[in-house]
């Protein structure tokens, strides 16, 4: 097996290079969070390189692969802070945040800050004040599953 992946390290050709980037820009698909976009497109990049010079050293190979994948991923990882991109529905994958502002009535107490509330048809933990069964509550931030709850005005 060792000989077979020195081999495979040291013999990529253009194609190798395509189909490689094109394997970890597929990856992205599986495993989002826009680094394996920019490892593919360095491999690719790499790829058409070495079209243009077919005698690079496999060694310079890899080095331009590794240098672009860096400077690739910084670049858009800049891009994207400058630029956060929008959506019409940014709680769409955060339930929780999508709650916040929500009022409620406790089903259960809240003791020692902690405690559980019923939301449709889920239980959720919450955190806040102490506060008896029956409460009015409004939903003011969430960390992950746990909801911070204050007390809500009557009325």
């Amino acid at each position: 097996m060792g000989a077979e992946l020195v081999d495979l390290v040291t013999g990529l050709d253009f194609w190798g290079w395509w189909i490689l980037g094109v394997v970890l820009a597929a990856i992205e698909i599986l495993a989002p969070g826009m680094v394996f976009l920019w490892l593919g497109t360095s491999a690719i990049v790499v790829g058409l390189v070495l079209a243009a010079f077919p005698g690079m050293d496999w060694r310079m190979q890899w080095f331009l692969f590794a240098v672009l994948s860096v400077a690739s991923v910084i670049a858009a990882r800049g891009w994207l802070r400058r630029h956060p991109l929008v959506s019409d529905h940014p709680t769409l994958n955060r339930r929780g945040e999508a709650m916040i502002g929500r009022v409620l009535v406790l089903s259960d107490p809240i003791q020692g800050g902690r405690g559980r509330v019923r939301i449709g048809d889920s239980t959720w933990g919450v955190e806040g004040p102490d506060l008896p069964a029956g409460t009015r509550v409004r939903i003011a931030a969430a960390n992950g599953a746990v909801l911070r709850i204050e007390a809500a005005p009557e009325g």
